[in-house]
């Protein structure tokens, strides 16, 4: 004997929709869009079209490359860097009618919020988004501040945003009186932070926060607990919040959250006398176990100047780590990725060479297209948590 089987009244979430491409959200990292026509990436021409579109546009546009770019993308760029730096060598260039800023989303809104009126500032592929500055959106951070309001501890709580968040929330940081941090100032960012408030809403990733707090800082991991939005209150007690000094948001890098303490157990089994430097995205018991911590500039520099022969495994993104190796590969410095599953950062490299020349070549014939805005209230509360950045000692 069977039974009908009723029809689930399911219906796909506005979130599930966007995954999907079905829809799109203005107030999110993720784009779905790309209009135009990109060239093949199999036409052996990309490399000469980009030169040539650069060339015709001179002095109006101003390339600038994140550190984890493709090599093909990297070689148009002006500038390279972390997304802090960049964001600033695009205001120092006020010149340039286009900023191409060859990152991702959160990273180009940051650009548009320092740069003037009268400049564009373009991402390539507006799918180019962050997973990490996805996981806070301004509606969950703002239910987050209600639930602290109603523990009673929203007027000592100061909060500080990672420069890896969307414009909405470094506004909600400005407005509620919080600074922005990079991953080389989290320390004085929290320093500052801790004079103004008892307790800090640490947003939106939770290792960076905690690393700092408990290895920079002296706190403990009881110090700290997390708010995950996905629960009520946070999955958090009144007395928990209460308690706690850390408040750290549930977010990640997917990246850096994916090597694990086995990752550096591993690498040293199989490299005698390698030193393990990761950044201070990793997990708390990566960040323990590694020989140096720090951040994308941090790494750079260390490597170069690391002694010729030295043994490197790097804990952050592969294009990163391969240009790197590839860089001192003269001087004898063997390095090599700290987890053994090669893992680029797949938004970031959505910023492809076709996109790339589809975008130069459009701004050169006069069409401004995936021009990144945005709007001015956002903007001028944003701009106040990253001035409080800028004037940290």
């Amino acid at each position: 004997m069977t039974t009908a089987q009723t029809p689930l009244d399911v219906q796909p979430t506005p979130l599930a929709l966007l995954l999907l491409g079905r829809e799109a959200d203005p107030k999110s990292e993720r784009g779905v869009e790309c209009p135009g026509d990109l060239p093949s990436p199999s036409d052996p021409d990309l490399v000469e079209r980009a030169r040539a579109a650069k060339e015709k546009l001179g002095d109006k546009v101003f390339v600038l490359g994140h550190h984890y770019q493709r090599d093909e993308v990297i070689q148009f760029a002006d500038v390279t860097g972390d997304s802090f730096k960049l964001a600033r060598d695009a205001a120092a260039k006020p010149e340039a009618e286009y900023i191409v800023f060859c990152g991702v989303h959160f990273m180009a809104e940051s650009a548009d919020i320092l740069t003037g009126d009268d400049q564009k500032v373009v991402l390539p592929d507006l799918a180019a988004g962050c997973s990490m500055a996805d996981m806070a959106t301004a509606e969950q951070v703002a239910e987050c501040w209600d639930v602290l309001t109603e523990a009673g501890i929203a007027d000592v709580t100061v909060p500080v945003s990672y420069m890896n968040s969307s414009a909405d929330i470094k506004a909600f940081t400005g407005k509620h009186g919080g600074t922005i941090c990079t991953s080389s100032n989290a320390k004085k960012a929290l320093d500052w932070a801790f004079e103004q408030g008892e307790k800090v809403l640490f947003l939106p990733d939770q290792h960076l926060g905690r690393n700092t707090a408990v290895r920079d800082m002296g706190m403990s991991l009881d110090d700290c607990v997390v708010y995950n939005p996905h629960k009520p209150n946070g999955g958090l007690t009144a007395e928990q919040l209460r308690a706690a000094k850390m408040i750290l948001w549930r977010g990640h890098c997917s990246v850096h959250g994916r090597f694990s303490l086995e990752s550096v157990e591993d690498v040293r089994a199989r490299i005698p006398g390698v030193n393990v430097l990761v950044h201070p995205e990793c997990k708390h018991e990566v960040v323990a176990a590694a020989d140096h911590v720090g951040s994308t500039e941090y790494i750079i520099n260390t490597l170069e100047a690391a002694p010729a022969g030295s043994k490197w495994a790097i804990g952050t993104e592969l294009n990163l780590v391969r240009r790197l190796a590839n860089r001192y590969a003269d001087q004898g410095k063997e390095i090599v990725f700290l987890d053994k599953t090669v893992c680029f950062c797949s938004t970031m490299n959505r910023i492809d060479l076709p996109h790339l020349v589809w975008t130069l070549e459009s701004l050169a014939e006069g069409n401004l297209v995936n021009r990144i805005e945005v709007d001015k209230e956002t903007e001028a509360f944003a701009k106040l948590a990253l001035e409080r950045m800028l004037a940290l000692p």
